[in-house]
């Protein structure tokens, strides 16, 4: 498994904006495209004005599929123009990250 980490810095005093558009459009096209949202959260403390969310994929094929099926979406591309012109947005930044085998053998053992 690999998970997609994202983390986007708002302008302040526009987190609930972005939050809002994102719930109410963003949120079911993801569900739908790439299922399995690992947690989406905003901070409370340290850089603020910061949503983090991710998404975890089997490997970089699975990801690479989900996502070029979402970017097809022409509900996409509309809900991308809304979040470019809402202008709530500064920077975005994605990380591709793994468990370590400790993390992994844990995960297994409880599941």
């Amino acid at each position: 498994m690999i998970v997609d980490l994202r983390i986007y810095t708002c302008l302040p005093n526009r987190l609930n904006d972005f939050v809002a558009l994102y719930e109410a459009e963003g949120w079911p096209l993801q569900r739908k495209h790439l299922g399995n949202c690992v947690g989406w959260y905003t901070t409370v403390e340290g850089e603020l004005n910061t949503v983090v969310h991710m998404w975890g994929y089997a490997d970089q094929g699975d990801r690479e599929k989900r996502r070029a099926a979402m970017a097809a979406d022409p509900a996409w591309a509309a809900y991308l123009a809304k979040v470019a012109e809402q202008g709530a947005l500064i920077r975005m930044q994605n990380r591709i990250i793994r468990p370590t085998g400790f993390f992994a053998a844990y995960q297994a053992g409880r599941a």
